[in-house]
């Protein structure tokens, strides 16, 4: 259980790594063009997480995402123990990750973001992002588990520029931002908001999906 925890930790951390690094360096390099600068942190982030869950989901699973760890309890395939490490795991990896970032880029490690990522149509986007993610996974375990790592590069990349809120569909991952200032940032007044749908989709959806993509 150490190494799985390790792996859920390293992969997080790596995973904030792609998503602020790709955007504080898109930003930097797009010339104040939103649309480059939010294409080339998609396209990285989904790159990082192809070669994550390659290689990190024989050993752990490749959750790095506390609502994907709540379905997999909610499912039965992990022990509540298991789950709770893999939560406090993927929180202090992201959130470390998100530091390191800073310093690679020699920006200051202690931030707050500032950006506004509230509203209705947000949380909708994060509904649909967060449901949309665990149909890519439990959809791709039932008919080519081989293909999970792409398809959610895949999905996600996509759903940078198909949702509203830019698709964070993981409270990991949403907390950590809210420790940047930069492109990736969300205020994080607004982040409890985010966590809170991501989580309830995740508990809803989990049922749904049981029943879709049935084991018999």
């Amino acid at each position: 259980m150490t190494r799985n925890i390790i792996a859920e930790a390293l992969g997080t951390a790596f995973l904030l790594i792609g998503v602020v690094g790709s955007g504080i360096m898109g930003e930097a390099l797009a010339g104040g063009n939103t649309a480059i600068a939010l294409l080339a942190n998609a396209i990285a982030t989904g790159c990082i997480l192809y070669v994550l869950i390659t290689i990190l989901g024989p050993v752990s699973g490749a959750h790095f995402n506390p609502a994907v760890t709540l379905a997999f309890r909610l499912r039965a395939d992990i022990t509540t123990p298991r789950a709770l490490g893999y939560v406090t795991a993927q929180i202090i990896g992201a959130i470390l990750g998100v530091w390191l970032t800073h310093l690679m880029f020699g920006l200051p490690v202690f931030q707050l973001s500032t950006t506004s990522r509230t509203g209705a149509a947000q949380y909708l986007s994060e509904a649909i992002a967060t449901f949309g993610l665990l149909l890519m996974i439990f959809g791709g375990l039932k008919s080519r588990p081989d293909a999970v790592p792409m398809l959610v590069a895949l999905y996600i990349t996509g759903a940078y520029w198909f949702t509203s809120s830019t698709s964070f569909a993981n409270p990991a991952v949403t907390i950590a931002r809210g420790f940047s200032d930069t492109f990736a940032g969300i205020d994080p007044a607004h982040a409890p908001a985010f966590i809170a749908v991501q989580l309830l989709t995740a508990a809803l959806a989990t049922g749904a999906l049981a029943w879709l993509f049935s084991r018999e």
